[in-house]
């Protein structure tokens, strides 16, 4: 069966933001369909989406390379995420389903339990869930796209501190579940721009020194079963 372009796409993209595929290391077709056990042709696919992206930048003499953000690249991430997050959350006061309204909530009580616990990366995984879902309960497919991607380059260059008081970020959560569930767009606006600026300020750049860097990518590490990315 032949594995879609975009699952490589999802694979690659992943590996580029855990660190696996680093900053300035090439990216040779040849090592990455090995690594996944693919044909060159949807590893080819999915580096053109990923430079669509702004993770792969084509150089000359070295091809396909992860690309190496500036400072202001990083920045300017978190400050269109500050302008775009709110926006979503106004958008989903007017447009959410009941469906999102039940994951949303679920996902706070999941976030509350687990911060009366201190399972900081419990909390770490449900924060990304309920604002892809707070992004989706938008009904905007091209605002959703807009705010995963943001999300995905922003953990490539970014750590993420947490937050000294879990209890209150997840009231948080809480009141923009509450605007959304009432349909007020203006609230959730207001509460979801509070909670994204309190959180942008515990971002901490991950940029490795130049020295780290690998010059490509590496033959020693292990392929990747792709059989659970079939669709």
């Amino acid at each position: 069966m032949r594995i879609p372009a975009h699952s490589v796409c999802t694979a690659i993209r992943d590996d580029i933001v855990s660190g696996v595929h680093e900053r300035g290391s090439r990216l040779t077709e040849e090592l990455l369909a090995r690594r996944y056990g693919v044909s060159r042709v949807p590893v080819r696919e999915a580096l053109r989406t990923l430079e669509a992206e702004g993770f792969v930048v084509t150089r000359r003499h070295a091809g396909a390379c992860v690309a190496e953000p500036t400072e202001q690249e990083a920045a300017d991430l978190l400050e269109m995420r500050m302008l775009l997050e709110p926006l979503g959350a106004s958008r989903a006061a007017q447009r959410r389903t009941e469906a999102h309204l039940k994951v949303l909530r679920g996902l706070v009580r999941l976030g509350q339990e687990r911060a009366r616990r201190g399972n900081s990366e419990d909390l770490r995984s449900l924060g990304g869930w309920f604002h892809e879902t707070l992004a989706q309960a938008s009904g905007s497919p091209a605002l959703t796209s807009m705010l995963t991607q943001l999300r995905h380059k922003i953990s490539w260059m970014y750590t993420v501190e947490a937050p000294a008081n879990p209890a209150e970020s997840w009231a948080e959560h809480g009141a923009i579940v509450d605007a959304v569930a009432r349909g007020d767009g203006e609230r959730a606006r207001t509460v979801t721009a509070l909670h994204t600026e309190r959180s942008t300020a515990a971002h901490r750049l991950r940029f490795r020194a130049a020295g780290d860097r690998a010059d490509r990518v590496r033959n020693s590490q292990p392929p990747v079963n792709m059989t659970s990315l079939r669709h």
